[in-house]
């Protein structure tokens, strides 16, 4: 009766598992939309001081600031200029490895003074109509997985490791508009 109880201790240790017990394991990893604010804080920074030291950008008021959230904000004398400090960060965001993905440039707006601002937000998290796709988009691949929404993620599990990394390819490949990452991939 003794050996039995500790073959039990053992099984639920995670050691001694039955060939059964095993298979019914399953794989899984977690779809995430982040963004690396530290290289999206040096990409700033770099574009910023590209700006107030280039010829073209001289004497036009052209500046890159932070908001209260984290976004950026583009002023500048026109949209011209808006356009061109815009294009600058996004030069730097995507030479720092920032998936453009991640951007969200609102409409230039006029500001005071005959200068005009543009909102850049930066995408976080996985909006629900976003894993939505992501979920919809594996179960039409035709792999067997199982994709479930937990919050501002997809957990996608699956019995075979190769099933999952062709999930992964497949979601690559989707090009669904936002940045994605794959974390916490278990065996």
């Amino acid at each position: 009766m003794g050996s039995a109880q500790s073959r039990a201790e053992l099984r639920s240790a995670g050691r001694g598992r039955s060939p059964r017990e095993k298979d019914t394991e399953m794989a899984s990893f977690d779809v995430v939309s982040e963004l690396n604010l530290m290289e999206v804080e040096n990409a700033f920074n770099q574009a910023r001081k590209e700006i107030l030291q280039r010829f073209d950008f001289k004497g036009t008021s052209t500046d890159l600031e932070r908001d209260k959230d984290g976004n950026v904000v583009v002023k500048a004398g026109s949209e011209g200029r808006a356009e061109a400090a815009l294009q600058v960060l996004m030069e730097k965001l995507a030479k720092r490895g920032v998936p453009l993905e991640g951007l969200d440039p609102q409409k230039v707006e006029p500001a005071a003074g005959g200068t005009v601002r543009q909102l850049v937000r930066l995408k976080r998290g996985l909006k629900q109509e976003d894993a939505k796709k992501i979920v919809a988009r594996l179960k039409d691949s035709g792999l067997k997985v199982q994709a479930a929404i937990q919050g501002e993620a997809v957990r996608v599990s699956g019995k075979k490791k190769d099933d999952l990394q062709a999930c992964m390819q497949t979601l690559r490949a989707a090009k669904l508009g936002v940045p994605l990452q794959f974390q916490n991939f278990r065996d």
